[in-house]
């Protein structure tokens, strides 16, 4: 019988397993403060966001150094780029929604990535339109245009969820432009003739202080506790290089610590150097919108249930090939062990 990959999966084989990422920073061999060699590690992110200021946090303060690791970020824009950067070795770590790694399980990788670390539990993204309303309610999308993210994807897929659960049919009761590629739905609100758009920030406060749109809603909030994205290894690199994955985790955790224990404001002052485009108030109203919406676990254990959630989310999307086992594609012994003894 003739086996049916995931139209993931398919992408994967199409961008090239082989083929290198570009990547965006330079590595070298460098030091610790102690004067110990550094071990290189690459990790590869689905987006630089502010929505992932703890990982920001862990590398401005200093903690993935502390742990021996000279980490090279690079942005792969996507997560089945991610995950074919991941699968051919040109990344160590893998940063992305967790439904990658369903996808190509399930499309049948020997040597498929496990999900070690769990960073946020809440959507990261909000439903922008083009004037406030302070009096948003879901069924107002019925009859709209809306710019919404790639099939398949969390972002696109966790708006679904939340237009099913306000009994909104995604196909028949409004119009979902999915043509736009990632990062670039918010330049295109400002000249399409779209009622709404679903964005990540720093997109969705930019279009607002253009004046080009508002924030009328929170995917994060109208959806509940998702386990939006995770930290994931392959296989065989994680059982070769365990001391380095519990590290990773061991910086990460701290980077959790930090925002979980600080204000907004000095987040914002923290990870401002990975965005410095981006004006420091605008990261403080960033970051306090997420602290807000309880975006950031308190630890990194990626449990059962979520799991389970996350699995229900893409069987009512339509993308879940078959369930796929817990034991296969998570393990939270290296998050167990980051978290600090009390």
């Amino acid at each position: 019988m003739k086996k049916t990959y995931h139209p993931f999966f398919r992408r994967l084989v199409c961008l090239g397993l082989p083929a290198a990422l570009s990547l965006s920073l330079l590595t070298g061999c460098q030091t610790g403060t102690s004067g110990e060699k550094l071990t290189p590690v690459t990790l590869n992110e689905v987006a630089h966001s502010i929505f992932y200021a703890p990982q920001y946090a862990a590398i401005e303060l200093g903690y993935f150094k502390d742990e021996g690791i000279d980490l090279t970020l690079v942005n792969g824009a996507g997560a089945d780029k991610v995950m074919t950067a991941l699968i051919s070795g040109d990344a160590d770590i893998g940063f992305m929604g967790s439904e990658a790694s369903i996808y190509t399980y399930a499309g049948g990788a020997e040597d498929y990535a496990v999900n070690f670390a769990q960073l946020t539990q809440r959507a990261g993204n909000f439903l922008v339109g083009r004037q406030p309303d302070s009096d948003f309610r879901w069924d107002k999308l019925r009859g709209t245009k809306v710019l919404g993210g790639r099939a398949g994807g969390m972002p696109q897929m966790v708006f679904e969820y939340i237009l099913k659960k306000n009994g909104i049919d995604p196909k028949t009761d409004l119009t979902i432009d999915q043509s736009i590629n990632f990062g670039l739905t918010a330049a295109a609100f400002t000249s399409n003739d779209a009622d709404y758009t679903v964005e990540f920030e720093p997109f969705a406060t930019g279009l607002e202080l253009e004046g080009n749109g508002y924030v009328v809603a929170s995917l994060g909030t109208d959806s509940g506790y998702v386990p939006y994205t995770a930290y994931c290894a392959r296989q065989s690199y994680m059982k070769s290089n365990p001391e380095i994955i519990q590290k990773f985790t061991n910086a990460i955790q701290r980077g959790m610590d930090y925002v979980n224990s600080h204000s907004a404001e000095e987040i914002a002052k923290t990870i401002q150097p990975q965005f410095k485009e981006t004006p420091l108030e605008n990261i403080t109203v960033i970051v306090e919108r997420y602290k807000s919406q309880d975006t950031w676990k308190e630890n990194l254990v990626f449990e059962k249930e979520s799991f389970e959630l996350l699995q229900n989310i893409l069987e009512e999307a339509g993308e879940l090939p078959k369930r796929v086992p817990y034991e296969e594609l998570v393990t939270t012994e290296f998050a167990k062990k980051a978290i600090p003894s009390s």
